[in-house]
């Protein structure tokens, strides 16, 4: 029996039928949303994207955010065609057509944009970038029993193949490795590096406990998450030992306890890998509450009410 829900799991809010999307400038209903089937994203996944959190009328770290996304653009010579700062108006542009202010996912995402014909090379493309913005009313439902994990045999891989620093429009991987832990039963797919260590999940990122450390990978072989390095900057504030690390399965399968974190639901339980219970297996343990609340914290001093 497959998994019903994913680590991505939401209340659905019947609000959406009628939000407003960017496309290009223009914001639109979402019936009318459209883009062209000759855009580099629709034909070869050619672009790069963020997911962002909107709470108290903020957008929760904006500006790592969009150093992400430009250093990606950068890296795949994409040309968004405004600065990080017009980017940002137009994010808050936007979010106020839509009159939101918190419990609000926002997909921002750019491709290479118009096509000439269907092919590869950008020097066939006509025009500039497709900028599109989805802000949702989402909130992750509650996840009090943890997620489940499941090891897949798709790994991660370096960079020389496709960096896994790069947040890309092409996720295959990604979703096929979510697709084998989704048949397994599973939540989510835990995903091991090229040398057999604990790399990432498919869509967050991997934690463990032992005694009082927290460990994550080292980092070569997932995307540089935000909400990952927030939480080893509270440990490091807030004096717990933590360390990014090359670590193996039989080390996450004895672990004490072990969480994923994301920009959509903070950090979530874990439960289960490869049907071995970690800890009690009910839940957050002592460490993953506290680093919860903390991080909890650390969103409302980011986006204090007003």
């Amino acid at each position: 029996m497959t998994a019903d829900r994913g680590t991505h799991h939401y209340v659905d809010d019947p609000r959406n039928a009628d939000i407003r999307i960017y496309v290009n400038g223009d914001i639109v209903p979402r019936a009318e949303a459209r883009v062209s089937v000759f855009d580099s994203g629709f034909i070869l996944g050619d672009g790069v994207w963020e997911g962002l959190r909107l709470h108290n009328g903020k957008v929760a770290f904006l500006d790592q955010h969009m150093r992400r996304l430009y250093q990606g653009a950068k890296a795949i010579d994409l040309d968004i065609g405004m600065t990080p700062d017009e980017l940002a108006a137009e994010i808050d542009r936007t979010i106020k057509a839509n009159g939101m202010i918190s419990g609000v996912h926002i997909r921002l995402m750019v491709t290479r944009g118009l096509k000439a014909t269907p092919y590869q090379d950008p020097r066939v493309n006509i025009g500039g970038a497709t900028i599109v913005m989805i802000p949702e009313y989402k909130e992750a439902a509650e996840r009090q029993d943890g997620v489940s994990l499941f090891t897949v045999h798709v790994r991660r891989g370096a960079p020389d193949v496709q960096d896994p620093m790069l947040n890309s429009h092409s996720k295959l991987n990604c979703i096929t490795a979510c697709i084998q832990a989704a048949k397994a039963g599973a939540d989510e797919a835990l995903m091991l590096d090229p040398h057999g260590f604990v790399a990432t999940c498919n869509s967050t990122h991997f934690f463990v406990v032992r005694g009082d450390e927290v460990w994550t990978s080292t980092g070569r072989y997932c995307l540089h998450g935000i909400t990952r390095r927030n939480v080893l900057d509270l440990c490091a504030a807030n004096g717990i030992e933590a360390f990014e690390k090359d670590f193996s399965l039989t080390q996450v399968y004895d672990a004490d306890e072990a969480f994923i974190t994301g920009t959509f639901a903070g950090l979530t339980p874990v439960a289960s890998v490869d049907g071995r219970r970690i800890g009690n297996g009910a839940g957050a343990g002592a460490v993953t509450s506290r680093l919860r609340a903390l991080y909890g914290d650390l969103i409302e001093r980011e986006c204090p009410s007003s």
